[in-house]
């Protein structure tokens, strides 16, 4: 069976700033047994561009370089799979290696996945050296391989990566992004599972002041906290770690220095000492499990005394950012609207627009998309045209009263074809979509598709966009798959513009 015959067909997506490392993990994958992905996608976020990337010749056929000029590894994942069309999605790091049979592990992942499984992880493995104990940097690569849903190779459902807007763009660096994901994931309703598909990330070269760089990620746990709550960390199933002491630290160094310019010089030189006990059992304790070389020990010691500062700036400058920080994804820009049931009572093929009727709180749902600067379509099937049941003309004229009735609407997009006519803008497919943001001037991603039946939402995620039903009594249960539910419109509308949740319905 191939991959996409159960739903299973999937595409690759690795974010890349041109490191070496990059040719060993595209060789292992050209390499692995198992189903071919469909595309795979190098996004390029060199701040300044580059030469090619070095991709094998056996995988030219399938890869696109996409560049994003150094945005960030969030904003590069969703560059990326947004490029793709498969049902599965699976991000790689640059720097792994996957093993011999992974392909086919990952098929096996993909196919045993419910329908409301959104994610698959893989086995990650961190290969230390077997010749002495391991450096403090080798100890904090090893914890990936216990960590959750980390995109070392992480695997996730379109739609579930449709409906949360992927990837949070305001995390600038590869740390906490994939938790954030994972949270919103589950918090729609999906699940996410471990496979059984295993990877390798070796750990890669770092100078002796990595450590401190890395309290740069003090911020987006701020931004964590904002967006998540104070208990995101046992949900994601990180540990806190050693801020608080790292605070009592810092005040304590900061309280002797205050007291010393007080001429308070006793009570300066007990903070000062708590200050230095605390630097000396945070070093001792960096310090024991390793291989206690010279230049280890001196490293711990240096990076022990600039890691508290450090982690508190990072941990202050972050929370004051993110005060204001909102849920992702933002508001769209644009909202596409079905017709028939949706803005209007079903008339079946009608062309007279004496019939219309607009459906309870159509006009003021419309309203208030209009009043926050949004931009309004219609995305319509009109089989009738192609049955000979109406004219175009017809149609038009019943798309002139609902506008009439409702108030201005920024474009009409039309399907004439019928079912058997194998036409691209026949909603499931997402061709009257992808018109109507080109003609709005927006991205697909940057819309949303409300609608009543599950063709809407289908068509919706094909393109790219977010969807949520109204259903109506002609909306079947099978239609609600992977949707979110509103009641009315007026609800649909305030859940895309405000982030008021609302039912995510899944299959099973």
């Amino acid at each position: 069976m191939s991959p996409g015959a159960a739903g299973s067909g999937y595409s690759v997506v690795m974010p890349t700033i041109g490191r070496p490392c990059l040719r060993t993990a595209l060789e292992s994958l050209a390499a692995a047994l198992g189903p071919e992905p469909e595309k795979i996608v190098l996004v390029d976020d060199r701040p300044g561009g580059g030469g090619g990337l070095p991709v094998p010749d056996v995988l030219a056929d399938r890869v696109a370089v996409v560049p994003t000029g150094g945005r960030g590894p969030a904003a590069a994942r969703n560059a990326g799979w947004r490029r793709t069309r498969t049902p599965w999605v699976v991000f790689l790091d640059d720097d792994v290696r996957v093993g011999a049979g992974w392909r086919d592990e990952l098929i096996a992942d993909l196919e045993s996945a419910a329908p409301d499984v959104g994610g698959v992880q893989g086995r990650i493995s961190v290969p230390l050296p077997e010749d002495r104990r391991p450096t403090d940097w080798e100890r904090g690569t090893a914890g990936l391989a216990t960590s959750r849903w980390i995109t070392a190779d992480m695997a996730y459902r379109r739609a579930a990566l449709v409906e949360t807007g992927g990837f949070d763009e305001r995390f600038p660096r590869a740390f906490r992004e994939d938790a954030d994901l994972a949270l919103r994931v589950l918090a729609d309703g999906w699940r996410l599972e471990r496979g059984i598909r295993r990877t390798e990330h070796p750990v890669r070269p770092a100078g002796p002041w990595a450590s401190v760089r890395a309290q740069r990620g003090n911020a987006d746990d701020a931004l964590m906290r904002r967006l998540h709550g104070a208990d995101w960390y046992e949900r994601a199933g990180e540990v806190p770690g050693r801020r608080n002491r790292h605070l009592g630290i810092v005040a304590a160094g900061a309280g002797a220095l205050a007291l010393g310019l007080a001429g308070r010089r006793r009570a300066a030189a007990l903070l000062a000492a708590a200050a230095a006990g605390g630097v000396a059992e945070f070093a001792a304790a960096r310090v024991k499990p390793g291989p206690r070389t010279a230049r280890e020990i001196a490293t711990m010691l240096a990076t022990s005394a600039a890691i508290p500062p450090a982690a508190v700036w990072h941990w202050a400058r972050g929370t004051v950012a993110a005060r204001a920080a909102r849920p992702w994804p933002p508001e769209p820009r644009v909202l596409l609207f079905d017709r028939d049931d949706t803005l209007i009572r079903d008339v079946p093929y009608n062309g007279d627009p004496s019939l219309v009727e607009p459906m309870p709180g159509a006009r003021a749902a419309l309203d208030a998309a209009r009043a926050r600067g949004l931009r309004i379509g219609v995305v319509s099937n009109q089989s009738g045209i192609a049955r000979g049941l109406l004219t175009a003309a017809q149609a038009h004229a019943v798309n002139r009263r609902t506008e009439e009735l409702l108030g201005p609407i920024d474009a009409f997009e039309v399907c004439p074809h019928g079912p058997a006519d194998g036409c691209g803008c026949r909603k499931p497919e997402p061709g009257l979509v992808l018109r109507a943001a080109g003609r709005l001037g927006a991205s697909p991603h940057e819309c949303a598709v409300i609608g009543d039946i599950g063709g809407d939402v289908a068509a919706a995620h094909a393109a790219g966009a977010r969807a949520v039903l109204v259903p109506t009594e002609r909306t079947l249960p099978a239609e609600l798959s992977g949707a979110r539910r509103a009641a009315d419109l007026r609800e649909a509308v305030s859940m895309l513009l405000d982030g008021t949740g609302g039912e995510l319905w899944r299959e099973g």
